[in-house]
């Protein structure tokens, strides 16, 4: 079948679409209906099913006869450790864990916060909890203490599992004084801790509270898969509110396991057996779909990654992990391409692997400009598959269905929305624009199975950060345009359209501009404040290693650039070379902050901020070009 004739079935049957999707889980008790929508605009699906995940990634296939099959590959470039971990001993830990949980009263309904690093005993703890019904909220591990504690005092768990540290590149991440000053500051306190121990640094327990990962385990019995309505939270995954605040995204149990195991094989192009690598963290939503709970629930062998694109040890890191263990289909952010891009521009590392095992590769997390798509097609000679989706969605919105079909690759664009999602360009006022015209990206209600359903305890604020704006759609916070072909274009977050001088122009179309030129190796625009025009835009360049170009050459030819590529209307005038961008963890540039600076307001530090520093550097950039004004 060809994409078309599946997003049609979808939109004349959603209901007998969802059902069908739903034969591939092993229920308990299997749903009566898919949609659930007495209580619009608060949709649920599969609510009166039995489940449980647990079983579904793990224990099934064990059962259907598939237990020697790896189910993790574990490597660690930077402990040098490699490990293979089958179905069948996954099995095993996680009903162990799980039963020293449930002797220590975790039972379904407890949430158990997680703090860990990418080790497979991450996952274990997570499937650990799915297995008891309990409710698990992995927070980034490394995460500072108050933002920890915060996210204690709205979870409220009876217990916390994390390690004792984690591991970057030339430096140990100390993780139990954070964990010991988190639970200080916070309100609540968790009934227990468990801490597996690395080798790398062991901490100190505290007596009474703190259990070794190992001898916490010792002579349980362990634990049996626990069913759970299909409305069940199985997890809560914080994103940074905009307010300060974070948000809790509950993600129901039925819901995610349908829409993950559906998007397996028709948009990532994998079967049972393959193995599939998304080279993010167990902290973000990648980690939870698509290095957890996606490919075991589908039957695959994923990979568990501890290093970076560069430096553990070299650019050829990413190809290395995908020759010797024979992966299939690649996920991994665009400022990851990039990173190795510019440590080598000319693509020598590539050449030393050999990629013959390698189908597709997928990037997302932020807008993948055509320039390092360029740069991977030419590189790879794989198919480069930018896609577009959000912690709230949970899987991928928009994309080119690969399993289905390849459709036409179009640079800039993740391609087409898949089924269940009914995407429309709206102006402020909510209406249809054409074609073309850059508006609001919003989604139509009721949004598909596995997307959030809620906030945790903040049904209010659920309803008014997403629904209220476009009643009767979902608000994504992104600014695009569809083309008469239905391919969309992302082409900022709504706070990065810039009005200059009554035109909305986006930033993100710059900054495709920017990139595109041989020096630059990565690039940001943002939009700051001018009393004549409303916003001016200002870019911010780093170049490629080895760019023998003066400061002053290349932020002219930026500018120029610009001019020529989208028009003197975008007043682009301010261009300044720096080393490198402030950026979360995840590796999301953090315009807003530059922006706060550049107009000299207050600005609260970004939790999830990688390196404080670099804030120091954008603001000595900006004092070389006369900013902040006055």
């Amino acid at each position: 079948m060809s994409y078309e004739e599946v997003y049609k079935n979808w939109q004349d049957d959603p209901e007998a679409f969802w059902m069908n999707a739903a034969e591939a889980i092993d229920w308990v008790k299997p749903p009566s209906k898919a949609l659930f929508d007495e209580n619009a605009p608060l949709y649920e699906w599969y609510a009166d099913a039995k489940v449980n995940a647990c079983y579904n990634a793990v224990d099934r296939h064990v059962e259907n006869g598939r237990g020697e099959q790896t189910a993790i590959i574990f490597d660690s470039p930077i402990t040098h450790t490699k490990r293979e971990i089958s179905y069948v001993e996954l099995r095993n830990r996680v009903a162990n864990l799980a039963g020293a949980l449930r002797a220590k009263g975790v039972e379904k309904g407890d949430r158990v916060i997680i703090y860990m690093p990418m080790v497979p005993e991450a996952i274990e703890a997570m499937l650990a909890c799915a297995r008891l019904g309990a409710v698990h909220s992995v927070v980034f591990g490394g995460f500072a203490a108050n933002e920890l504690a915060v996210r204690i005092d709205d979870a409220t768990p009876k217990a916390i599992i994390a390690a004792s540290c984690g591991l970057e590149p030339g430096r140990v991440v100390h993780y139990k004084p954070l964990l010991d000053g988190a639970i200080e500051l916070a309100t609540h306190k968790p009934d227990f801790c468990v801490i597996l121990q690395r080798e790398q640094e062991v901490a100190e327990l505290i007596e009474g509270r703190d259990y070794n990962w190992h001898g916490f385990q010792y002579g349980v019995e362990p634990a049996e898969c626990v069913p759970v309505e299909g409305n069940h939270p199985a997890y809560i995954l914080y994103t940074s509110g905009t307010t300060g605040a974070p948000k809790g995204v509950v993600r129901h149990t039925a819901g995610h396991l349908v829409a993950l195991n559906w998007t397996m094989k028709n948009i990532y192009n994998v079967d049972p057996g393959d193995v599939w690598w998304a080279a993010s963290d167990v902290g973000w939503v990648v980690g939870h779909s698509y290095i957890c709970y996606g490919p075991l629930v589908h039957g695959n062998t994923t990979v568990v990654f501890e290093g970076k694109p560069v430096g553990t040890p070299d650019a050829g890191t990413f190809w290395r992990v995908i020759e010797e263990h024979n992966v299939k289909s690649f996920f991994t952010a665009p400022t990851a391409f990039r990173a190795v891009k510019r440590e080598d521009p000319t693509g020598e590392f590539v050449k030393k692997y050999d990629l013959s095992c390698l189908g597709q590769v997928f990037l997302a997390g932020e807008r993948a400009d055509p320039d390092t798509i360029i740069w991977a097609q030419d590189h790879l000679k794989k198919p480069i598959i930018d896609h577009w989706w959000q912690t709230e969605l949970g899987y991928p919105g928009v994309c080119n269905p690969v399993g289905i079909e390849l459709m036409d690759v179009k640079l800039g664009s993740p391609s087409v929305p898949l089924p269940g999602f009914d995407i429309d360009i709206l102006d402020d006022e909510g209406h249809k624009m054409p074609a073309g015209e850059l508006g609001a990206i919003a989604i139509k209600l009721p949004l598909p199975p596995g997307t959030l359903p809620t906030l945790w305890n903040a049904e209010d604020r659920f309803k008014s950060s997403y629904l209220k704006t476009f009643p009767g759609y979902y608000e994504t916070g992104d600014a695009g345009m569809i083309d008469d072909d239905g391919y969309l274009y992302i082409m900022a977050r709504t706070d990065d359209v810039i009005n200059v001088a009554g035109h909305r122009l986006s930033t993100g179309a710059m900054e495709e501009v920017l990139a595109a030129h041989p020096d630059v190796a990565e690039c940001a625009v943002i939009g700051v404040t001018d009393q004549l025009k409303g916003q001016l835009p200002m870019g911010f360049v780093c170049l490629n290693n080895g760019a023998t170009i003066s400061d002053d050459d290349v932020t002219k030819e930026c500018v120029q650039l610009v001019r020529e590529k989208i028009g003197p209307v975008a007043a682009f005038k301010m261009c300044t070379v720096v080393d490198r961008l402030p950026k979360t963890r995840s590796g999301k540039i953090l315009r807003g902050t530059m922006v706060k600076i550049a107009d000299g307001e207050d600005y609260k530090m970004p939790a999830t901020i990688d390196d404080p520093v670099i804030l120091d550097e954008i603001r000595e950039a900006l004092t070389k070009i006369g900013y902040p004004k006055g």
